[in-house]
């Protein structure tokens, strides 16, 4: 397959996660024309983040063979809690020693370029409806699933941001009103609670202590860990166990799944992130799907649960920056 002719204007992509910052440049129709990474070390503060984010920066321009005068603008996305329109980050639970700091403008004027804040899942919605398997849809679900449940909406081509900076935070609708589960940021019941990483974890380790039956037991006494690749690997194999945890994160999913189409009623639901066993390239990735639409299936309005398609992402790890230089396109593309 040939390689598309790069389109001007160009502009950079900086993806800041808790582990690692990704850095690419992409051009006007979304192709990327250059991907580099490194770890975030947080716990070093922000002032350390900004000198990886410059490096990189150059780093990415050499790859891509431009310089920083070919670039248009630059589009951040960061995990929140921030200010969006404010540029600046409050209190990102990833970010150790980012607390309170004015990312946005510290960052333009480190490299010299016009640039935007975006919430991170809210940049990887974008990333996936721009370039990604939602660009002929008018309107977007996308479900990051990983160490927790993030989330971005798309609606009429616009990034769904609130009054507070804080909407899409749909990892956090309450699921269970009675003895809910507690996810990592204190609140009970939440979806996040039950489908993500940790939670498959935790729920594993309560079915082991409770003496259910798994192979899973076999490869914890040789010193394996226990994280939701190994759950996914027995799973395949057949344990009950594992591919009943599995399958009941999918319903989980459904169940917010189906909350979102009865809020916004979206063309596209799209599932992404590190925690997708294997998507449509495995057996049991196609069984999560099929599962989470049968979940929705049951639950949603009969013409919704019809017509919403429901799929996997096909950007991965790359939506996060492609779609922040696509909200610095939004900002700054035109002339």
């Amino acid at each position: 397959m040939s390689t598309p002719t790069p389109v001007a204007p160009f502009y950079l992509g900086i993806d800041v996660g808790g582990t690692n910052i990704k850095v690419g440049v992409v051009d006007d129709l979304g192709h990327s024309l250059s991907r580099v990474s490194a770890k975030t070390d947080a716990a070093r503060g922000y002032l350390h983040g900004l000198d990886l984010m410059e490096r990189l920066t150059q780093e990415a321009l050499r790859a891509a063979g431009l310089t920083r005068n070919d670039l248009r603008g630059c589009g951040l996305a960061t995990p929140g809690t921030m200010d969006i329109p404010a540029g600046r980050l409050l209190e990102p639970p990833n970010l150790p020693g980012w607390w309170d700091c004015p990312i946005r403008d510290l960052l333009s004027e480190r490299l010299q370029l016009p640039t935007t804040l975006q919430n991170d899942a809210n940049a990887a919605a974008y990333g996936e409806f721009w370039a990604g398997r939602a660009r002929d849809a008018q309107s977007l679900v996308f479900w990051t699933l990983g160490t927790g449940v993030g989330c971005g909406i798309i609606l009429d081509h616009l990034i769904v941001e609130g009054a507070h900076s804080h909407a899409a935070e749909c990892g956090h609708i309450i699921v269970e009103m009675h003895n809910g589960r507690r996810c990592g940021t204190g609140q009970y019941g939440t979806l996040e609670a039950y489908a993500g990483a940790k939670a498959l974890i935790a729920r594993c380790h309560e079915a082991l202590d409770a003496g259910e039956a798994s192979v899973i037991r076999e490869h914890l006494a040789k010193g394996e860990e226990l994280n939701p690749l190994l759950i996914a690997q027995c799973a395949e194999q057949g344990d009950p166990l594992c591919d009943r945890l599995v399958m009941e994160s999918a319903r989980y999913m459904g169940v917010g799944t189906t909350t979102l189409m009865h809020t916004i009623d979206p063309e596209m639901v799209l599932i992404g992130g590190a925690m997708t066993f294997g998507r449509d390239e495995t057996p049991l990735g196609r069984r999560f799907i099929a599962e989470l639409r049968a979940e929705v299936k049951r639950r949603a309005f009969p013409i919704p649960a019809a017509r919403t398609r429901i799929e996997y992402a096909s950007l991965g790890g790359d939506a996060g920056y492609i779609g922040a230089a696509g909200c610095g396109r939004l900002k700054f593309g035109k002339t």
